[in-house]
Protein backbone atom coordinates (compact mmCIF):
# COMPACT_ATOMS: atom_id res chain seq x y z
CA UNK A 1 0.00 0.00 0.00
CA UNK A 2 1.33 3.55 -0.72
CA UNK A 3 2.61 5.02 2.29
CA UNK A 4 3.11 9.15 3.60
CA UNK A 5 6.07 9.48 0.84
CA UNK A 6 4.37 7.79 -2.18
CA UNK A 7 1.36 9.46 -1.63
CA UNK A 8 3.37 13.21 -0.84
CA UNK A 9 4.97 12.20 -4.12
CA UNK A 10 1.40 11.67 -5.93
CA UNK A 11 -0.04 14.95 -4.63
CA UNK A 12 3.45 17.00 -5.50
CA UNK A 13 3.09 15.98 -9.28
CA UNK A 14 -1.10 16.75 -9.35
CA UNK A 15 -0.97 19.96 -7.78
CA UNK A 16 0.37 21.75 -10.74
CA UNK A 17 -2.15 20.38 -13.45
CA UNK A 18 -5.55 20.13 -10.69
CA UNK A 19 -4.83 23.47 -8.48
CA UNK A 20 -6.57 26.22 -9.72
CA UNK A 21 -8.58 24.49 -12.70
CA UNK A 22 -12.14 23.66 -12.75
CA UNK A 23 -13.61 19.65 -13.35
CA UNK A 24 -14.04 20.59 -17.69
CA UNK A 25 -15.17 16.84 -17.69
CA UNK A 26 -15.82 13.80 -15.58
CA UNK A 27 -15.61 10.53 -16.80
CA UNK A 28 -16.50 7.00 -14.04
CA UNK A 29 -16.14 3.61 -15.73
CA UNK A 30 -17.61 1.81 -13.08
CA UNK A 31 -19.99 2.75 -10.38
CA UNK A 32 -17.36 1.71 -7.65
CA UNK A 33 -13.84 0.83 -6.32
CA UNK A 34 -13.70 0.19 -3.11
CA UNK A 35 -17.16 1.63 -2.22
CA UNK A 36 -19.60 3.23 -4.63
CA UNK A 37 -19.16 6.71 -6.04
CA UNK A 38 -21.27 9.59 -4.22
CA UNK A 39 -24.24 10.16 -5.34
CA UNK A 40 -24.35 12.82 -8.18
CA UNK A 41 -20.01 12.55 -7.70
CA UNK A 42 -19.85 13.95 -11.87
CA UNK A 43 -22.51 16.79 -11.37
CA UNK A 44 -20.78 17.69 -8.38
CA UNK A 45 -17.32 18.31 -9.51
CA UNK A 46 -18.20 19.21 -13.15
CA UNK A 47 -17.18 23.19 -13.58
CA UNK A 48 -15.84 23.00 -9.91
CA UNK A 49 -12.67 24.67 -9.27
CA UNK A 50 -10.10 22.32 -7.34
CA UNK A 51 -8.57 25.38 -5.45
CA UNK A 52 -6.02 23.41 -3.58
CA UNK A 53 -4.57 20.24 -3.38
CA UNK A 54 -2.98 18.70 -0.07
CA UNK A 55 -2.06 15.51 1.41
CA UNK A 56 -3.49 14.54 5.14
CA UNK A 57 -2.18 10.86 6.39
CA UNK A 58 -2.39 9.07 3.35
CA UNK A 59 -5.39 11.02 1.63
CA UNK A 60 -5.51 13.35 -1.08
CA UNK A 61 -7.12 16.08 -0.15
CA UNK A 62 -9.15 18.37 -2.64
CA UNK A 63 -10.83 21.57 -1.63
CA UNK A 64 -13.44 22.77 -3.91
CA UNK A 65 -14.74 26.21 -4.71
CA UNK A 66 -18.25 24.35 -4.26
CA UNK A 67 -16.95 24.28 -0.26
CA UNK A 68 -17.32 20.41 -0.54
CA UNK A 69 -13.59 18.66 -0.20
CA UNK A 70 -12.45 15.39 -2.53
CA UNK A 71 -10.99 12.95 -0.33
CA UNK A 72 -9.10 10.26 -2.35
CA UNK A 73 -6.85 7.28 -1.24
CA UNK A 74 -4.79 4.99 -3.32
CA UNK A 75 -5.65 1.50 -1.64
CA UNK A 76 -3.36 -1.24 -2.56
CA UNK A 77 -2.38 -0.23 -5.89
CA UNK A 78 -4.06 2.58 -7.06
CA UNK A 79 -2.08 5.27 -9.12
CA UNK A 80 -2.93 8.63 -10.55
CA UNK A 81 -1.50 9.65 -14.56
CA UNK A 82 -0.98 12.93 -16.37
CA UNK A 83 -1.68 12.36 -19.70
CA UNK A 84 -1.05 8.81 -20.81
CA UNK A 85 2.89 8.83 -18.91
CA UNK A 86 2.13 5.43 -18.00
CA UNK A 87 4.27 3.03 -16.17
CA UNK A 88 2.70 -0.43 -17.15
CA UNK A 89 -0.80 0.52 -16.00
CA UNK A 90 -3.46 -2.05 -17.90
CA UNK A 91 -6.02 1.07 -19.60
CA UNK A 92 -8.74 -1.51 -18.45
CA UNK A 93 -8.61 -0.71 -14.46
CA UNK A 94 -8.46 3.02 -15.54
CA UNK A 95 -11.88 3.51 -13.55
CA UNK A 96 -12.47 7.43 -13.35
CA UNK A 97 -10.89 10.00 -15.79
CA UNK A 98 -10.76 13.93 -15.05
CA UNK A 99 -10.62 16.10 -18.34
CA UNK A 100 -9.33 19.77 -16.15
CA UNK A 101 -9.31 23.20 -17.79
CA UNK A 102 -7.21 25.10 -19.44
CA UNK A 103 -5.51 25.44 -22.92
CA UNK A 104 -3.43 22.27 -22.42
CA UNK A 105 -6.92 20.49 -21.10
CA UNK A 106 -4.84 18.13 -18.93
CA UNK A 107 -6.38 14.21 -18.57
CA UNK A 108 -5.78 13.24 -15.12
CA UNK A 109 -6.61 8.90 -15.11
CA UNK A 110 -6.90 7.14 -11.62
CA UNK A 111 -6.35 3.44 -12.40
CA UNK A 112 -6.31 0.48 -9.80
CA UNK A 113 -6.31 -3.19 -10.57
CA UNK A 114 -7.30 -3.90 -7.20
CA UNK A 115 -9.98 -1.77 -6.56
CA UNK A 116 -9.08 -0.82 -3.31
CA UNK A 117 -9.04 3.28 -3.58
CA UNK A 118 -12.14 5.28 -3.11
CA UNK A 119 -12.80 8.79 -3.64
CA UNK A 120 -15.46 10.39 -1.30
CA UNK A 121 -17.36 13.80 -1.12
CA UNK A 122 -17.21 15.55 1.74
CA UNK A 123 -19.45 18.37 2.94
CA UNK A 124 -17.67 21.64 4.40
CA UNK A 125 -16.74 20.96 7.60
CA UNK A 126 -17.05 17.45 7.08
CA UNK A 127 -13.61 15.57 8.35
CA UNK A 128 -15.27 12.51 7.40
CA UNK A 129 -12.30 9.77 7.92
CA UNK A 130 -9.98 12.21 9.01
CA UNK A 131 -11.82 12.83 12.00
CA UNK A 132 -9.85 10.56 14.41
CA UNK A 133 -6.03 11.04 12.85
CA UNK A 134 -3.11 12.22 15.16
CA UNK A 135 -0.82 14.51 14.23
CA UNK A 136 1.31 14.47 10.76
CA UNK A 137 4.73 13.16 11.72
CA UNK A 138 6.14 15.97 9.48
CA UNK A 139 4.50 18.74 11.27
CA UNK A 140 5.52 20.46 14.22
CA UNK A 141 2.92 19.31 16.19
CA UNK A 142 4.86 15.45 15.55
CA UNK A 143 7.86 15.82 18.81
CA UNK A 144 9.75 13.57 21.17
CA UNK A 145 7.55 14.99 24.78
CA UNK A 146 4.05 14.69 21.88
CA UNK A 147 4.84 10.99 21.27
CA UNK A 148 5.91 10.17 24.49
CA UNK A 149 2.59 11.43 25.80
CA UNK A 150 0.59 9.47 23.12
CA UNK A 151 2.96 5.68 24.51
CA UNK A 152 2.35 6.89 28.30
CA UNK A 153 -0.20 4.50 28.60
CA UNK A 154 -0.37 2.07 25.54
CA UNK A 155 0.87 -1.02 26.25
CA UNK A 156 1.25 -2.42 22.32
CA UNK A 157 4.37 -3.07 20.87
CA UNK A 158 5.89 -0.19 19.79
CA UNK A 159 5.14 -1.25 16.08
CA UNK A 160 1.64 -1.94 16.12
CA UNK A 161 1.21 1.46 18.25
CA UNK A 162 3.18 3.28 15.28
CA UNK A 163 0.78 1.65 12.75
CA UNK A 164 -2.16 3.61 14.51
CA UNK A 165 -3.44 6.32 12.97
CA UNK A 166 -4.62 7.84 15.86
CA UNK A 167 -1.07 8.33 17.35
CA UNK A 168 0.50 9.38 14.18
CA UNK A 169 -0.76 10.22 10.72
CA UNK A 170 0.50 8.20 7.66
CA UNK A 171 3.03 5.78 8.79
CA UNK A 172 2.89 2.64 7.26
CA UNK A 173 5.22 -0.71 7.73
CA UNK A 174 8.07 -0.17 5.64
CA UNK A 175 8.79 3.15 7.07
CA UNK A 176 7.86 1.89 11.15
CA UNK A 177 10.49 -0.70 10.72
CA UNK A 178 13.12 1.55 8.97
CA UNK A 179 13.04 4.15 11.64
CA UNK A 180 12.75 1.86 14.23
CA UNK A 181 15.96 0.85 13.40
CA UNK A 182 17.72 3.71 12.81
CA UNK A 183 16.51 4.79 16.58
CA UNK A 184 17.77 1.11 17.82
CA UNK A 185 14.51 0.16 19.22
CA UNK A 186 12.64 -3.24 18.94
CA UNK A 187 9.71 -3.24 17.05
CA UNK A 188 8.24 -5.73 20.36
CA UNK A 189 9.24 -3.27 22.76
CA UNK A 190 6.05 -2.56 24.78
CA UNK A 191 5.31 1.53 23.72
CA UNK A 192 4.83 2.54 27.55
CA UNK A 193 8.53 1.26 28.68
CA UNK A 194 9.99 3.81 26.09
CA UNK A 195 12.00 6.89 27.64
CA UNK A 196 11.42 10.41 27.01
CA UNK A 197 14.64 10.44 25.29
CA UNK A 198 14.07 7.33 22.88
CA UNK A 199 10.90 9.27 22.00
CA UNK A 200 13.16 12.17 21.18
CA UNK A 201 15.45 10.10 18.87
CA UNK A 202 12.52 7.95 17.58
CA UNK A 203 10.56 10.82 16.26
CA UNK A 204 13.25 12.40 14.89
CA UNK A 205 14.25 9.11 12.66
CA UNK A 206 11.03 9.06 11.52
CA UNK A 207 10.67 12.58 10.08
CA UNK A 208 14.21 12.07 8.71
CA UNK A 209 12.96 8.89 7.08
CA UNK A 210 10.22 10.19 5.76
CA UNK A 211 11.77 13.31 4.04
CA UNK A 212 14.60 10.95 2.51
CA UNK A 213 11.61 9.19 1.33
CA UNK A 214 10.15 11.68 -0.38
CA UNK A 215 13.13 13.34 -1.98
CA UNK A 216 13.67 9.52 -3.41
CA UNK A 217 9.96 9.73 -5.13
CA UNK A 218 8.97 7.36 -2.43
CA UNK A 219 9.56 3.24 -2.18
CA UNK A 220 8.66 0.89 -5.79
CA UNK A 221 7.80 -2.37 -4.57
CA UNK A 222 5.29 -3.58 -6.95
CA UNK A 223 3.20 -1.07 -8.59
CA UNK A 224 3.32 2.06 -7.64
CA UNK A 225 4.71 5.09 -9.99
CA UNK A 226 4.70 8.60 -9.69
CA UNK A 227 2.33 10.76 -12.33
CA UNK A 228 4.88 11.08 -14.72
CA UNK A 229 5.44 7.35 -14.23
CA UNK A 230 8.40 7.57 -12.46
CA UNK A 231 9.56 5.09 -10.29
CA UNK A 232 10.45 5.59 -6.40
CA UNK A 233 14.12 4.88 -5.73
CA UNK A 234 13.78 4.48 -1.90
CA UNK A 235 14.02 1.02 -1.83
CA UNK A 236 17.17 0.56 -2.64
CA UNK A 237 18.03 2.35 0.59
CA UNK A 238 16.47 0.17 2.80
CA UNK A 239 18.67 -0.76 5.84
CA UNK A 240 16.16 -3.67 7.13
CA UNK A 241 12.80 -3.47 4.96
CA UNK A 242 12.81 -7.09 3.15
CA UNK A 243 16.76 -7.81 4.09
CA UNK A 244 16.00 -11.31 6.18
CA UNK A 245 18.93 -12.90 6.64
CA UNK A 246 21.51 -9.97 5.98
CA UNK A 247 24.10 -8.45 8.26
CA UNK A 248 22.99 -5.84 9.86
CA UNK A 249 23.99 -2.75 8.34
CA UNK A 250 25.59 -1.26 11.48
CA UNK A 251 29.12 -1.84 11.29
CA UNK A 252 29.99 -2.14 14.80
CA UNK A 253 27.25 -5.14 15.28
CA UNK A 254 27.64 -8.90 14.30
CA UNK A 255 23.90 -9.33 13.96
CA UNK A 256 21.60 -10.00 11.32
CA UNK A 257 18.13 -9.16 9.90
CA UNK A 258 15.22 -11.46 11.43
CA UNK A 259 11.59 -11.27 10.29
CA UNK A 260 8.88 -11.77 12.44
CA UNK A 261 5.12 -11.49 12.03
CA UNK A 262 3.09 -8.69 14.30
CA UNK A 263 -0.45 -8.37 13.99
CA UNK A 264 -0.44 -10.13 10.07
CA UNK A 265 2.32 -8.01 8.63
CA UNK A 266 5.99 -8.19 8.24
CA UNK A 267 8.68 -6.80 10.57
CA UNK A 268 12.33 -6.56 9.93
CA UNK A 269 14.63 -5.25 12.65
CA UNK A 270 18.21 -6.62 14.18
CA UNK A 271 17.46 -8.39 17.19
CA UNK A 272 20.91 -7.87 18.62
CA UNK A 273 21.30 -3.61 18.15
CA UNK A 274 17.55 -3.09 18.46
CA UNK A 275 16.29 -3.21 22.42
Amino acid sequence: MPELPEVETVKRGLAPVMEGRAFAHVRLNRADIRFPFPDNFIERLQGVILERLSRRAKFLVAELSSGETLLMHLGMSGSFIVGNKRAGQNPKHDHVVFTMSGADNPLIIYNDPRRFGFMELLEAGDLGRMADLGPEPLSNNFSGPALFDKLTNKKAPIKSALLDQRVVAGLGNIYVCEALFGAHISPLRLSNTLSEDECELLSAEIKTTLKLAIEAGGSTLQDFAAVDGALGYFQHRFKVYDHKGDDCPTKTCAGTISRIKQSGRSSFYCDKCQK
